[in-house]
């Protein structure tokens, strides 16, 4: 928990009130409530997740294992195992959508790499 806490406190703005948001937002929607830092970022789910201050944006990633062509086709590049949305500010976060894809991937990817 300190390593998160320490993460969200080194990032600028607006990143940091975009990862402090999107974090409550997986917490709340997730059952198991595992959380932790990997990989340098803080992920849930074993892995199945991760947020990642970058330097002009959030980047919320995903694994994509498991799902159809047509839902990875819901998520930004390119990646074999993980894909992401990029989040510039708090006006681009739709709370409906991302909480329907976190559901849907939770529900169906597979995390192969965690």
């Amino acid at each position: 928990m300190k390593e998160i806490k320490d993460y969200l406190t080194k990032q600028k703005s607006p990143q940091k009130e975009i990862l402090v948001y999107l974090r409550k937002l997986f917490l709340k929607t997730l059952s198991s409530g595992d959380e932790k830092m990997k990989w340098g970022v803080i992920t849930f789910a074993g892995g199945k997740f991760y947020l990642v201050g970058l330097k002009n944006q959030v980047n919320v990633g995903f694994a994509i294992a498991g799902l159809s062509d047509k839902e990875r086709g819901l998520f930004e590049g390119s990646g074999k195992t993980m894909r992401h949305l990029k989040i510039k500010n708090m006006a681009d976060i739709d709370e409906k959508r991302l909480v329907q894809l976190i559901k849907l991937v939770d529900k169906k990817a597979e995390c192969k790499f965690c």
